[in-house]
């Protein structure tokens, strides 16, 4: 393959991109081409599912994201796993410090990140530093001639990219409508500069090799910076930390132990009937080693005076015995399967709502007794169809 397209967006790109990553890959893979990077604005936010949906198709998935601050812009691609933590605290500095300057948290945390740009200020100041892993970007219809002459003047490699934010050409119109709804503008009142280009569309290679005849390395480069990136993503492995340093074993006792103390408190006394319903739940929880999981849960739920469990973890007798959820799952004969299950490969998920007055200490006390490293505060993004 003599070109891969490196500068990616989804419609997980808000307000800019068209296609879904479905399609996105799937028309990937109608041009013949193997691996196909995403790189939505400022955010990870379709990483997990394009990973999941690449491979699935056959393509090898290449994860990055177009940083844009102020007047600086650059498309950081990830190159092995301490990159991918870089990337991840300047995204999330991005969106949570006042003070960001992209230049300045580039420099701080390059290692493990490929780095394309045109700004050329931003290209300078990192310059400065390393040429490692830098590189001019050249896209058609965006100052190539003097980004080429940059390149060779400063000896940082060029790079071909096409800024793709449709699927085809005859999406820009659609483009155009959507930049406007984002922008609350007139279609009128659009200049260049609020959409991207007509050609800004995922196309052959052969159509990009025909754009570059005077800079042919800045082709190849494309699959010598494919080659570098990280491969090896593993989104179904649970990473989950011990509740108060034990051991899974000493977990597992501290929860059957509070589980039998919270039966007695629920049905007064515990029957054959709720005995048997906990040792078939806790058999399962031991299998897939849940129980810090269930712990921490009910650390958090006992700290409130009001709270709801719900969802399917109302099936579970040991959720009712901790406190977590309200609802007798042997009374309603509700099924701790459809919560938890041998066969279940993904980790229990549990919904608590609190109260509006007692949500800010609930938050608090997480952060404060599990810490930062450990705690975050996490949204949803719709991860639908894009629009057609």
């Amino acid at each position: 393959m003599s070109f891969i397209h490196l500068n990616v967006h989804s419609h997980y790109s808000k307000g800019w991109g068209i296609g879904s990553i479905e399609d996105l890959c799937r028309k990937s893979l109608e041009l013949g081409m193997k691996k196909l990077a995403l790189t939505d604005t400022n955010g990870f936010y379709g990483i997990v599912f394009f990973v999941q949906t690449a491979r699935e198709m056959g393509i090898e998935p290449i994860v990055g994201s177009e940083l844009l601050s102020g007047n600086n812009r650059a498309v950081l691609l990830v190159k092995n796993r301490y990159g991918y933590e870089n990337l991840s605290r300047i995204i999330s500095d991005r969106h949570c410090d006042q003070d960001f300057d992209l230049i300045r948290a580039i420099r701080q945390r390059r290692e493990g990140l490929i780095i394309l740009t045109d700004d050329f200020r931003l290209l300078t100041a990192l310059r400065k530093d390393s040429t490692s892993d830098l590189f001019v970007e050249m896209s058609p219809g965006y100052q190539m001639s003097q980004c080429y002459a940059f390149s060779r003047r400063s000896d940082i490699p060029p790079v071909a990219t096409n800024r793709v934010y449709l699927l085809t050409k005859n999406q820009f119109k659609l483009h155009r409508i959507l930049r406007a709804v984002a922008m609350n503008s007139k279609l009128s009142r659009l200049t260049d500069e609020d959409c991207c280009r007509e050609h800004n569309f995922l196309n052959a290679a052969n159509v990009m090799e025909d754009q570059f005849p005077h800079a042919p390395i800045a082709i190849s480069n494309t699959v010598r910076i494919a080659d570098a990136c990280f491969r090896d993503w593993e989104f179904d492995r649970l990473i989950f930390p011990r509740f108060e340093r034990m051991d899974n074993a000493d977990a597992f006792d501290r929860l059957y132990r509070a589980t039998l103390e919270g039966c007695k408190r629920r049905y007064g006394k515990i029957t054959r009937e709720v005995k048997d319903r906990v040792d078939h739940e806790m058999r399962i929880i031991r299998e897939k080693n849940f129980a810090h999981y269930f712990l921490v849960v009910a650390d958090i739920t006992k700290r409130a005076g009001r709270s709801c469990g719900r969802g399917s973890a109302a099936a579970s007798i040991v959720s009712y015995a901790l406190g977590i959820t309200h609802v007798d799952p042997i009374r309603h004969r509700l099924f701790f399967e459809r919560f938890l299950n041998p066969g279940r490969m993904d980790p229990p998920d549990i919904d608590v709502d609190f109260a509006w007055d007692e949500r800010d200490r609930i938050i608090d006390y997480a952060f404060a007794k599990y810490g930062n490293r450990r705690t975050a505060m996490v949204a949803t993004t719709h991860s639908g169809q894009g629009l057609r």
